[in-house]
């Protein structure tokens, strides 16, 4: 990367550090059960809402419930379940027009990070009637207050229900649209462990592993503040103590709660400390082939941190400490290998592969322009690289036939 660049970089991530305690980052009112949305029909004086959700879960039980609770309180619910594991623009805009038309005062996110985020568009688009996802994409640009929206996550992995960030993909050229502005934090978060029960074994595995991932990439970068590497610890503990027992055991209410809070507390610490290349390069793999986000970066993680090399070894090794796979006693390399070791065999052990399939060589040059694109300035990441570098952990990432 040219060192003039470089030099920008280093100083916008820096403005960004020391202007991070004054930015209006806020949290979500918390509730622990579905019921709790009675209370917060209640509480927003609701007479009509709309559920953002998708085709799966809008047959669910929960679903079953939220309209029972709905009827309960009066609230007219208009139900959009059109959404796509990678939420597109067409998405947004159908949700948007239920919205309007259904003139309704509030949102219900159920599902994974994908109905979180079509909500968060649906909403941005509201409220900016006249604007394309072009005007709205990157950092601040959404100034607004969004209607209210009531995220209720059945993944423990993205953080959307306490981030300021949405992703969006064009259906037409597959690049995915990242905004970041405070607005779009939910205003409630409802944390049922209950309503994971039924999530799919290799989702429990993905999406923890995303949750895993933002707390590793929250850490490691160089923005970071005493309370966003508590939580980013926190969140690495968590998840290596409960993963295997919440994939093996789908109704083990304790490691679900477990589970939930991690993905929780890593969504506040990369929200302030933001995350770096793996989300960059994930990010236009999904827009590009449409591959799910969490196992994007369940398979780039340990691929991107061996890349990073001595810079990290350091902060990794607290890491692997707090995970329980190193000791103090040992050098930072070596606990920052195990740790690195310790993903992949979490990897392994749920079935994930180490590779993807459907990467093509003459795609990486646009999608590594895209992941440096979206990646620079803003991630302070412990080793800047250019679309060239990042053109590389394509090719490690793609299966060889």
């Amino acid at each position: 990367m040219n060192i003039f660049f470089k030099g920008f970089c280093r100083i916008y991530q820096g403005c960004f550090y020391i202007a991070m305690p004054v930015l209006p980052y806020r949290e979500p009112q918390k509730y622990n059960t579905l019921d709790d949305i009675e209370k917060i029909f209640a509480q927003l004086g609701a007479k009509s809402a709309l559920l953002v959700t998708d085709k799966f879960m809008s047959e669910s039980d929960s679903v079953a419930k939220i309209k029972t609770i709905a009827k309960k309180s009066g609230v007219k619910l208009h139900i959009y379940d059109g959404v796509k594991p990678n939420p597109t623009v067409t998405n947004a805009m159908e949700a948007k027009e239920m919205y309007l038309k259904g003139k309704c005062q509030c949102m219900i996110a159920f599902g994974g990070g994908s109905a979180m985020d079509c909500a968060k568009a649906a909403g941005a688009l509201v409220v900016y009637p006249k604007k394309n996802f072009d005007k709205l994409k990157g950092l601040l640009k959404i100034m607004r207050r969004l209607p209210k929206i009531v995220a209720i996550p059945t993944t423990a992995g993205t953080g959307s229900e306490v981030t300021p960030t949405a992703v969006i993909t064009d259906d037409a050229t597959h690049r995915k649209y990242t905004m970041n502005s405070f607005p779009l934090i939910p205003h409630y978060a409802i944390l049922d462990p209950k309503v994971t029960y039924t999530l799919p074994k290799h989702l429990t595995a993905t999406t923890g592993m995303d949750a895993l991932t933002h707390a590793v990439e929250a850490y490691i970068g160089n923005s970071t503040t005493r309370e966003t590497r508590a939580y980013a610890g926190e969140a690495v503990e968590l998840v290596f103590k409960n993963i295997k027992t919440a994939y093996d055991n789908p109704t083990d209410e304790k490691a679900r709660a477990n589970m939930l809070h991690a993905s929780y507390v890593a969504g506040i610490a990369f929200s302030k400390s933001y995350v770096g290349y793996i989300h960059a390069v994930a990010h236009s793999l999904g827009g590009q082939y449409d591959i799910p986000h969490g196992l994007a970066n369940s398979v780039l993680m340990p691929i991107v941190l061996k890349m990073y090399g001595s810079c990290v070894y350091k902060k990794l090794k607290k890491l692997a400490i707090a995970a329980g796979v190193a000791t103090k006693e040992e050098t930072a390399e070596a606990a920052a290998n195990k740790f690195i070791d310790a993903i992949e065999k979490l990897n392994e052990y749920m079935e994930i592969p180490k590779t993807l399939k459907g990467i093509e060589e003459k795609d990486i040059p646009l999608m590594a322009k895209h992941a440096a694109k979206e990646g620079n300035p803003l991630y302070p990441v412990p080793r800047l690289m250019d679309a060239k570098a990042l053109g590389e952990i394509y090719r490690k990432v793609a299966e060889r036939n």
